[in-house]
């Protein structure tokens, strides 16, 4: 069974720092471009940053640019994203799913598998 299970979600104070895993399980990451999206209460849910299969090409929302940082590690089979400066804006659940091809996009139609999520809130 295709899973894919973000983990490292949870509540920090502004300006503090949260490292958000994407495991994949019953099928290899290497392959694919992965997505990192995020959905606040009341919001549309937006693309957070992407990175291509290899590694190699990423992308960022505005919003998250020079704060964020997406990276892969392919022989653990697992995709990570670096939040630093967090801000209460930042609040929202966090997704990562993978597109089979390989196309680093942050519009989440071209996606073909997700994670369930996990919740990260900014607050003092």
């Amino acid at each position: 069974q295709l899973q894919l299970v973000e983990s490292g979600g949870g509540l920090v104070q502004p300006g503090g720092s949260l490292r958000l895993s994407c495991a994949a399980s019953g099928f290899t990451l290497e392959y694919y471009a992965i997505g990192w999206f995020r959905q606040a209460p009341g919001k549309e849910r937006e693309g957070v940053s992407c990175i291509h299969s290899s590694g190699g090409s990423t992308n960022y929302a505005d919003s998250v640019k020079g704060r964020f940082t997406i990276s892969r590690d392919n022989a653990k089979n697992t995709v990570y994203l670096q939040m630093n400066s967090l801000k209460p804006e930042d609040t929202a659940i966090y997704y990562c799913a993978a597109q089979r091809w390989n196309m680093c996009t942050l519009s989440g139609s071209y996606y073909d598998y997700w994670g369930r999520g996990t919740q990260v809130t900014v607050s003092s």
